[in-house]
């Protein structure tokens, strides 16, 4: 069963200060740590088939680490290496990537943590693995062959044999769990989570919210009048200077197909995303179509939303959620569409517990919420705001 996640052709206009423009990072650079290495294996093409993708492609860090790239289903899904193939699911963003725990079966069966929307890697390591291999992301036959791109570049070889030991290389298992781990080290570092958003400044005592943030937030963690911190909250205290905005657990919430993408990326008709089922660790069908809860750190500049991309605004995923409290002709319209939600790609166990949690919200209440959700972003994404 084919499934995809991220994928795409060019590296972006991060800024990749650590490669030269062929790709490479120089000969006379060293790296004296895992993540100095990390960092210039993130935004090398040439670990692609194609030499023409980095992991920066689809996790450009100057758009919240998400793929800003339009293709022929919008910003929907990403393009491949070979400049024809296009994924299923939306390139999530790698920012606070690091906070989702080891993939894990919970006491009451339930699922929680790992990499990928399906958990199907269980940590960063193993999902720096996955892209380089992917026949629809960066297309390299196997690791032998990201290997040799290795050790074509001697800088490269000078520091796997410092980090890792001498000789790293010349085992394929071995030199690649060395890129795996050097990726690793780089997505955890405070680049990928600096926690500086309005929020964060707001709980430092170095912000103030607006009235309508306020009562976003007020809202957010209301237990009465939304559900949204029923999934959209890791921490026990609503003040924690480290909350991530998931509790890294999977529902199916109702999400219907995105058509337009469909129409477009080859997928065979009548294919159905089975969402966590796709974990080979999971295979009851009462977990298809269910999708790790993201996080909401930088959401609103990391559209479009859910595992598919297939709503564009952020305040269509607010008024999404709504439609299960709400029975106003309005609430049970796609604003961008002006037609009725689709029904689910999956239906028969989704979420109602948690989704029909609340009363409906009225207009005020949805935009306080949206405004809410903008100040999650990152300092150094603030001005997408704006654009």
């Amino acid at each position: 069963m084919k499934v995809f996640s991220c994928a795409g052709t060019a590296i972006g206009l991060a800024a990749a200060v650590l490669v030269s423009g062929t790709g490479y990072a120089e000969d006379g650079q060293s790296f004296d740590t895992k993540a100095a290495l990390g960092e210039a294996l993130f935004f090398d093409v040439n670990l692609s088939k194609n030499r023409t993708q980095a992991c920066a492609t689809c996790h450009n860090p100057d758009f919240g680490f998400v793929d800003p790239r339009p293709t022929d289903a919008g910003l929907a899904v990403s393009l491949g290496d070979d400049g024809v193939s296009l994924g299923d699911r939306n390139a999530p963003t790698a920012s606070y990537a690091k906070f989702s725990p080891e993939f894990h079966r919970m006491e009451d069966g339930n699922y929680r943590g790992g990499q990928f929307l399906d958990g199907r890697e269980p940590d960063i390591k193993g999902q720096a693995g996955g892209p380089p291999l992917n026949p629809v992301e960066m297309g390299m036959p196997d690791k032998a062959s990201v290997v040799d791109r290795l050790k074509e570049n001697a800088a490269y070889v000078k520091a796997i044999d410092a980090l890792f030991g001498e000789g790293t290389l010349d085992d394929n298992e071995t030199g690649y769990e060395a890129m795996k781990a050097s990726l690793a080290a780089f997505e955890e570092t405070d680049l990928f989570a600096p926690f500086d958003s309005k929020y964060d400044r707001y709980l430092r005592g170095e912000a103030k919210f607006s009235d309508q943030e306020e009562l976003g937030r007020l809202l957010f963690f209301s237990q009465q009048f939304t559900n949204c911190n029923q999934c959209h909250q890791l921490k026990t205290s609503q003040v924690s200077r480290e909350e991530t905005f998931s509790n890294y657990e999977y529902h199916n919430i109702g999400i219907p197909v995105n058509a337009a993408a469909r129409a477009v990326n080859g997928q065979e008709e009548g294919f159905v995303d089975p969402g966590l089922v796709n974990n080979p660790l999971v295979s009851d069908p009462e977990h298809l179509g269910k999708f790790k809860v993201p996080t909401l750190r930088n959401v609103a500049v990391t559209g479009p939303y859910m595992h598919n991309g297939v709503f564009k605004d952020l305040r269509t995923t607010v008024v999404f959620y709504n439609k299960y409290n709400s029975k106003a002709s309005g609430a049970q319209t796609n604003p961008e569409t002006g037609e009725p939600w689709g029904g689910p790609e999956v239906d028969g166990n989704l979420s109602l517990k948690e989704l029909e949690h609340g009363p409906a919200l009225d207009t005020k209440r949805i935009d306080a919420l949206v405004a809410f959700l903008k100040t999650l972003t990152d300092k150094r994404y603030e001005h997408l705001l704006e654009e």
